[in-house]
């Protein structure tokens, strides 16, 4: 029978990792990389059965998640997210797939949960992503945030939802609005991006108007709004902190 892995890095994960770690008794290793929790993420890990690694440097999600899917001895990968949870129509369908496989990458729908609701529009579902492949046929981009699969063979649909707690309350939405707009805009200074004032205004309104209303965020209620006020702001601050970036190159 073929063998499926789960690579997962983490980093004070412990809001939903005894679930996560609960939705993947059927698959054959599960690895953590993890890069200096200070809570309870690794006796979490560890009371689950999962096989800990540790990082002390912080290259970035791509890269990170490479390191990860590299400590896998199995014929095929999942990639997974410690705030992801493997519904049973999704863990059913990925053991069909490696069974019998009709390709060497297969996408799933991913559905996230916005301070406590479930978000069907605002640019966040349907959600496609590809995470399962057979060993040595992907890896990530070695980008520091928004990293992708990176693949050459067509892609099978899976059955089933990865139940995606993104954010628990406004707090965690702040504090990733911070640290990913800061990552975005090094990322872009690195590959040569430009930005001003201007483009910081337009870009903000223009997510603001993609969000709420080109991609029905309204329908999700007052959490579609202010998902859709979120994003603005993540485009907003990147755009601006890169302008501030530039200037000291």
């Amino acid at each position: 029978m073929p063998t499926i892995g789960v690579a997962i890095i983490t980093k004070n994960a412990q809001a939903h990792l005894a679930a996560c770690l609960q939705s993947l008794t059927w698959c054959d290793q599960v690895v953590i990389l993890d890069s200096g929790s200070t809570d309870q993420t690794l006796n979490i890990a560890q009371s689950h059965g999962a096989q800990i690694h540790q990082s002390i440097d912080w290259p970035g999600f791509g890269i990170q998640k490479n390191r990860a899917i590299a400590l896998l001895e199995t014929d095929w990968i999942f990639a997974l997210d410690a705030d992801e949870i493997v519904n049973a129509q999704l863990a059913d369908s990925i053991q069909a797939a490696v069974q019998n496989p009709q390709s060497e990458v297969y996408q799933l729908n991913r559905l996230s949960n916005y301070c406590g609701r479930w978000m069907r529009h605002t640019g966040w579902h349907p959600d496609y992503l590809p995470r399962l492949f057979k060993k040595g046929s992907a890896r990530y981009s070695e980008d520091l945030v928004h990293e992708r699969l990176i693949f050459s063979s067509s892609v099978s649909q899976l059955d089933g939802l990865l139940l995606h707690y993104s954010f628990d309350d406004l707090e965690s939405v702040l504090d990733k609005i911070n640290r990913y707009s800061s990552a975005g805009a090094q990322q872009r200074l690195n590959k040569g991006s430009r930005s001003s004032l201007s483009s910081a205004i337009f870009k903000g309104v223009w997510t603001f108007i993609r969000s709420y209303i080109i991609k029905r965020g309204f329908l999700d209620g007052r959490e579609g709004f202010i998902l859709s006020v979120s994003n603005a702001e993540g485009a907003y601050y990147r755009q601006l902190k890169l302008m501030y970036l530039q200037e000291k190159v």
